[in-house]
């Protein structure tokens, strides 16, 4: 890998562990520091490995690196606090005569242990992602932005206004009591299952799918699956969705970045590992007595990676999505039922179910009822195809719905 492209590699994958250490090292109110510690290290990075070339071992390089800068600040602190703030002199020398530990497991825990920090109930859904997305992924915030269709200030902003809240309310980085864990699970997995629509949705940079913010998903969730207290059910079935999910990724969009419909794709291009994958961790997901929302959506990505088109498998999507309604009702599952329910009881019916939901700021609700009127009433269908594209937000999507106004 060559120099320019390695040093924003290493910013992805390791930014995320230097904060994390420093921040349980040093406690979240201070994390802005941690944060400037880490973003100084890649700086010295930059300068130092272009003049001096690469070390053998630069996660390392970087690692003793910023290990260095946090012990020079913590002993500039503890100076500083002597003199101002006697009453702090204890703690402060015991911050900075505490070995800093980079350990492989400690780096491990920490980003585990910062992954409940940043999720925590007291900060919006919102906030919560851009955190995670800043903290947890090393997401710059521009990229944020982009996930956000925002702009810098505002996600600068939100993010500062978040992480002083949560330092108001002293948040630590820890794993909750065990008792606490099924609760604050919750937040955490809802954290985790809207990153990844963020980029199984995405409406930013032009691109209909955001591979990145999948996997940085898939990423985070394994961890939890590989922690004997968060390794939960409901945690497996998370995962097994995404993995199914995921599994048809290289289907989903063509050349140009064009969304493909589910009956349009080349099946041969789904990834049978990570189909493999799905089935392993759905598997592991049903040894609880509780079924969760990601138990349903999960049973109903497994029979989308089902290649043979039987009634019995839109039989079975229409009454998992009827079950998933039930439990918790959203406009896109709807929607989504509603193609299930053409496949298994055709189009009329499906037409009478999703014209119900009138969803007329949202183009997948035109372009799906485009889809399920051509052939019926090819007028009607180019209307909604019209609609949809004037509320299409992506080139991408945009240039797909006027080939299918093309088409008719």
């Amino acid at each position: 890998m060559k120099n320019q492209e390695l040093i924003p590699h290493l910013f992805r994958t390791e930014y995320r562990k230097i904060v994390s250490v420093l921040c349980r090292h040093i406690g979240f109110e201070q994390i802005d520091i941690a944060e400037d510690i880490a973003s100084d290290t890649f700086l010295t990075a930059s300068e130092t490995w272009g003049l001096k070339g690469v070390p053998q071992n630069p996660a390392a390089w970087l690692y003793h690196v910023a290990k260095n800068k946090a012990k020079n600040h913590l002993q500039r602190s503890s100076i500083f606090e002597n003199k101002i703030v006697p009453e702090l002199k204890k703690n402060y020398s015991d911050s900075s005569e505490k070995e800093i530990d980079l350990s492989p497991e400690n780096i491990y825990d920490s980003q585990l242990q910062m992954m409940f920090a940043v999720c925590h109930p007291s900060v919006s859904a919102e906030a919560q992602i851009g955190l995670a997305l800043r903290i947890l992924c090393g997401f710059g915030i521009e990229e944020i932005a982009d996930a956000f269709l925002s702009n810098k200030d505002t996600i600068n902003k939100r993010l500062f206004r978040a992480k002083e809240k949560l330092k108001e309310e002293k948040i630590k980085i820890e794993l909750p009591e065990l008792q606490e864990i099924e609760e604050r699970l919750k937040t955490v997995l809802t954290t985790i299952y809207l990153l990844f629509n963020e980029g199984y949705y995405s409406m930013s940079a032009n691109k209909t799918l955001r591979k990145d913010l999948c996997v940085e998903a898939i990423r985070l969730c394994n961890m939890l699956v590989e922690n004997e207290h968060t390794d939960k059910p409901q945690v497996n079935a998370l995962l097994s969705l995404m993995c199914f999910h995921a599994s048809r990724f290289e289907a989903r969009q063509n050349d140009n970045g064009e969304h493909i419909l589910y009956e349009d794709q080349d099946k041969n291009l789904w990834n049978t590992e990570l189909i493999n994958k799905g089935e392993y961790f759905f598997t592991r997901a049903t040894t609880g007595n509780k079924i969760s929302k990601y138990h349903l959506e999960a049973a109903i990505a497994y029979w989308h990676t089902q290649k043979t088109e039987t009634k019995e498998k839109w039989e079975n999507i229409l009454q998992l999505y009827n079950r998933l309604l039930q439990m918790e009702y959203s406009p896109i599952a709807a929607l989504n039922r509603t193609f299930a329910l053409s496949k298994a009881n055709g189009k009329e019916e499906a037409i009478r179910e999703a014209e119900k939901l009138n969803m007329t700021d949202n183009h997948f609700y035109f372009t799906l009822l485009g889809e399920l009127y051509t052939g019926i009433d090819n007028n009607k269908a180019k209307l909604n195809f019209q609609n949809a594209l004037t509320l299409a937000k992506t080139g991408s999507d945009k240039s797909a719905i006027r080939k299918k106004i093309d088409n008719l």
